[in-house]
C-alpha cells in the first residue's frame, strides 16, 4: 500500500483516539540497529525507540533470530502448560532484581502488569486505598487511567475508587514553590498527608514509577523515594516500582530504575524494553506477597513462549554487550550535550533524566517557565525532516523525550544533538 492509502484506512478502520506524533503522521516500514525507515524512503535516526521500547536496537539479530527458532518449536501454549522458555525468564528476572523479589506474573502490557499489581497489593495487605502520584502515567484500563494523574489520559472512562494522588517531586515546577535542596524534599511530606486525609489510615500500596515517563521524565531528588518508603511501610503499604519505562539498564549502572534511590520494593511492574518490542508485561513480586493471592488466575498470552525466549535474549544482549556500563558513560556524555543546547537556546528550559533516558522541558521564557506546546511540536517536526525521530510528553506537551536504543555510542549521540542544533536554530532564524 501507499502512505496515502495506509493513512486513508488508518482514518476509516482505526479508533481516532490513537495518538500521533507529528503534524503529518509518519507511516513506519522497516527498521534496522539504530535507525527507522518510512513507507517513502526515507531514513531516520531513532532516538524514542518505540515508547523506549526498542532497548537494544531495531530486529537485534540475536532477539530475532531466538523468536523465529521459537515459532518454529511452540509458538502458543497458554500459562496453562508450564514451558521451558517462560521458568527460564522467571529465573533470570529474579536473579537480576534487587532485593528479595523472586516470583513473576506474566502479562502483555504495562497496564496488565500495574493492574495485577494492585490487585496482589490489596490481597496481601487486607487494606484496599492506593497512593500514586500527580503526573503519573500507569496505561489505559479503567484501574490503569485512575492511578494516572494528568487530564489528557483521564478523560474517558469511569474512574475507580480508592485511589488518591499526593504531590510529584517536580522540582522543576515545584508545587510547594520550593528550591532543592533547601526545600529538605518537603514534597515527600505530602505523601503521608494525603494517607491522612484522602485514605482509611492504612493503605494497600504506594504506586510511583521512578522516573515519570509520559509526564516529562520527572526524576526525583536522590532523598525522595527512602523518605516516602518509610512513610508507607509506617501505613502498612507496600511498595510498587513501575519499571515499564525505567527497567532493563535504562537508567544506567543498575537493571531497575529505583535502584538509584537504593529502595527496594515489594513489587515491580515491567514491559517496554523488557523483550524489545515483543508485546510483554511482568509483575514481579517477593515470595510472601505472591505467594498472598487468592483465588486462581490465568494469562492466555501471557508468558507466551515466543515472547519469554525474546525477553530472555533481550536481557543476555543486555549483558553481553554491556549495556549498563554503555547507557552510564554514554547517557553522561548525552547529558553534556544536552546541557550544551540548553546553554545555547533558552527554548530549553530544562534537562532532566539519568542514563540514556533525558528530557528536555520547552519554556516560552526560562524566568516564567511558561510551557510552550507549540514550540515543541514545531521542534519535533523540524527534527523529523532533518531526519530524527523523538518523542514529547508532559501534562503541557511540552517536554522532549529521548531514548534512543541503548547500544548507541558517542558518534550516534553527536549527530542527534547536531540534527536537533540544526532545528532549534532554523526555529529561531
Amino acid at each position: 500500500m501507499t502512505r496515502e492509502e495506509i493513512l486513508k484506512k488508518r482514518t476509516d478502520f482505526i479508533f481516532p483516539c490513537v495518538i500521533h506524533f507529528y503534524t503529518e503522521p509518519l507511516v513506519a516500514d522497516r527498521a534496522q540497529g539504530h535507525h527507522l525507515w518510512d513507507i517513502e524512503g526515507r531514513r531516520y535516526l531513532d532516538f524514542f525507540g518505540g515508547i523506549l521500547t526498542v532497548g537494544v536496537g531495531h530486529c537485534h539479530p540475536k532477539v530475532t533470530s531466538r523468536i523465529k527458532a521459537q515459532v518454529e518449536r511452540l509458538q502458543h501454549s497458554s500459562t496453562v502448560y508450564p514451558t521451558e522458555a517462560m521458568v527460564a525468564l522467571a529465573e533470570k528476572l529474579a536473579e537480576i532484581t534487587p532485593g528479595r523479589i523472586q516470583k513473576s506474573f506474566f502479562t502483555n502490557s504495562g497496564t496488565e502488569a500495574n493492574e495485577k499489581a494492585i490487585l496482589v497489593a490489596r490481597m496481601a495487605t487486607g487494606h484496599y486505598d492506593v497512593m500514586a502520584l500527580r503526573h503519573a502515567y500507569s496505561g489505559h484500563s479503567q484501574l490503569a487511567k485512575s492511578v494516572t494523574a494528568m487530564s489528557s489520559w483521564r478523560k474517558a472512562g469511569v474512574i475507580s475508587v480508592g485511589i488518591s494522588h499526593a504531590l510529584n517531586p517536580y522540582c522543576y515546577r515545584c508545587p510547594l514553590k520550593l528550591t532543592y535542596p533547601g526545600c529538605g524534599v518537603a514534597c515527600a511530606e505530602d505523601v503521608e498527608s494525603a494517607i491522612q486525609t484522602t485514605t482509611s489510615g492504612a493503605i494497600a500500596a504506594f504506586i510511583a514509577e521512578p522516573i515519570q515517563g509520559a509526564g516529562g521524565f520527572i526524576t526525583p531528588p536522590k532523598e525522595y523515594f527512602k523518605l516516602v518508603f518509610t512513610i508507607i511501610k509506617k501505613y502498612g503499604g507496600l511498595f510498587i516500582s513501575d519499571e515499564v519505562q525505567t527497567g532493563f539498564a535504562r537508567t544506567g549502572k543498575k537493571w531497575f530504575g529505583i535502584e538509584h534511590w537504593e529502595v527496594e520494593p515489594d513489587i515491580i511492574t515491567c514491559a517496554k524494553a523488557m523483550a524489545n518490542g515483543s508485546p510483554v508485561g511482568a509483575t514481579l513480586a517477593t515470595p510472601e506477597v505472591a505467594d498472598s493471592y487468592k483465588g486462581l488466575t490465568i494469562s492466555t498470552f501471557g508468558g507466551n513462549p515466543v515472547t519469554a525466549v525474546a525477553a530472555r535474549a533481550t536481557i543476555e544482549v543486555i549483558e553481553e554487550e554491556k549495556l549498563l556500563d554503555n547507557v552510564e558513560r554514554v547517557g553522561r556524555y548525552f547529558r553534556q550535550k544536552l546541557e550544551a543546547l540548553q546553554a545555547k537556546y533558552p527554548l530549553i528550559g530544562d534537562v532532566r533524566g539519568l542514563g540514556l533516558m533525558q528530557g528536555l522541558e520547552l519554556v516560552k521564557d526560562p524566568k516564567t517557565k511558561e510551557p510552550a506546546p507549540l514550540e515543541t511540536n514545531q521542534f519535533m517536526d523540524r527534527c523529523r525532516a532533518n531526519g530524527l525521530l523523538i518523542g514529547k510528553g508532559g501534562l503541557w506537551n511540552n517536554v522532549i523525550r529521548l531514548s534512543p536504543p541503548m547500544n548507541i555510542g558517542e558518534a550516534q549521540v553527536d549527530d542527534a544533538v547536531e540534527r536537533m542544533d540544526k532545528s532549534l536554530s532554523e526555529m529561531t532564524a
